[in-house]
């Protein structure tokens, strides 16, 4: 099961499209069928219901200045209201079209558009409803039009085989782009929230670690006036050590007091020396802290020593590695069946840390899309032993790349069975105060 921490996020934002880009667009739309009409009835002598695509053209652009004024510029329409208006879209250019020749003109494709833009904002039932209406106004333009706007002294009568041909086209593009735009929207939110995700785990590690800090503020502020409390209750208890009545109540506060001071020396020291410990972390004790939560599973982890050289370097506590490396090792848990195998080399170039498990190991396909948020599968036949291997590991594979690693994801060789994760980083990125030998070497395990 990979771990990663729960963010909140209002998702229907997603689907809250913004208003000014439909108003922008459909200016952009006004002005297209605008410049067409001109061109054809002015230009080429066309005769059709040139004043009736004047009135559709004008009611385009009254809605475009209604919704200019009633919403502010950064308003979001609701995925209701966003399907009203591109309904209204859909049935304005058909009406255009239905005065214009119908399929056999050639601006009958632009239907498509804004089922595209649903796809890629919109919910899919919303999406769906917005499809039904295009191809129910595609198929009835197929057969109630009027002509084709053509010269005065002759008629274009465009066979109903290439109508047919039409309606084939626009119903097909519309829905091979619309899954398209969708599937490429879909993709784009998962990273978002992939990433989201991993800003958090480093946000929730950054304030663990500065948790020590505060802790140390907290004790020099708190030490003055406690300082104050301990000299004045001397005092009163050498001005009212001859009463009875307040013996009790002075012992009281002097114990008080003390354990205050405990307390506060406590908080001091402990926050020195957690940060000193996260200044100075070899190589081997940040193994075992990663490794240490995952040994009560009933999976044997192994650490092994491969090829090193040289000083053990000795780094920095990086909320990030220490993440990334604890969600692989959980992975190789899960999947393995009895053992894991953690690997650990140096040189003076390079740290390599290889885990490897003994379990089924990557599937074929699934060894392409390492990496990609959300895949939920390593292996069909161990889906439901572990979970999903998505998000999790998109984060540990991120953050580790953050800190300077290259990662490769692999199969154990035959007859060995299993998962290889090789984890590689230069040596300057581990190591607060370098390396002394000069051979790079690698590390062997599975």
């Amino acid at each position: 099961m990979n771990t990663f921490p729960p963010f909140i996020e209002d998702r229907s934002l997603r689907h809250r499209l913004r208003l000014q880009t439909l108003t922008r667009l459909r200016w952009l739309a006004v002005a297209g069928q605008t410049a067409a009409v001109v061109i054809v009835a002015q230009g080429y002598g066309f005769v059709f219901p040139e004043l009736l695509c004047f009135t559709l053209i004008a009611c385009s652009a009254w809605l475009n200045i209604f919704l200019t004024v009633r919403f502010p510029t950064a308003h979001r329409l609701p995925p209701v209201g966003a399907m009203g208006v591109l309904s209204f879209d859909v049935l304005q250019l058909s009406g255009l079209l239905f005065m214009t020749g119908g399929l056999a003109n050639p601006f009958s494709v632009l239907l498509c558009v804004p089922v595209i833009i649903s796809s890629a904002s919109q919910p899919v039932r919303h999406t769906v409803g917005l499809g039904i209406l295009s191809v129910a106004a595609v198929t009835l333009l197929a057969f109630y039009s009027l002509p084709l706007p053509w010269y005065a002294d002759s008629t274009y009568e465009v066979p109903f085989l290439l109508i047919a041909g039409g309606w084939i086209a626009i119903v097909s593009t519309t829905a091979f782009a619309a899954f398209y735009a969708y599937q490429v929207s879909a993709e784009a939110n998962q990273l978002a929230d992939a990433l989201a995700a991993t800003e958090l785990v480093l946000q929730r590690e950054q304030h663990i670690s500065a948790l020590d800090g505060l802790a140390a503020a907290a004790a020099h502020e708190l030490g003055t006036p406690l300082a104050t409390i301990s000299v004045v209750a001397r005092e009163m208890e050498k001005a009212l050590a001859s009463d009875p009545r307040f013996t009790d109540d002075l012992m009281l506060l002097r114990s008080q007091t003390e354990r205050c001071r405990d307390i506060l020396r406590r908080l001091t020291t402990l926050s020195a020396e957690d940060e000193a410990h996260m200044v100075r972390l070899p190589l081997g004790s940040l193994i075992e802290e990663i490794i240490a939560p995952h040994r009560e599973f009933g999976i044997a982890i192994n650490v092994v020593e491969g090829k090193s050289s040289g000083r053990e370097p000795i780094g920095r506590r990086n909320p990030g590695i220490m993440f990334g490396l604890g969600n692989l090792v959980e992975n190789a848990v899960d999947f393995a069946d009895a053992e894991v195998t953690v690997a650990v080399g140096h040189d003076r170039d390079y740290v390599v840390i290889v885990i490897s498990d003994d379990g089924p190991g990557f599937a074929p396909d699934v060894l392409t899309q390492i990496g990609v948020p959300f895949m939920n599968r390593r292996n069909r036949l161990v889906r439901e032993k572990a979970g999903g291997l998505g998000l999790g590991l998109f984060i540990a594979k991120t953050l580790l790349e953050r800190s300077g690693a290259q990662l490769h994801f692999s199969n154990r060789l035959a007859p060995d069975t299993g998962a290889r994760v090789q984890i590689t980083w230069p040596r300057e990125k581990m190591d607060l105060f370098g390396a002394e030998t000069p051979r790079p070497t690698t590390v062997g395990a599975g």
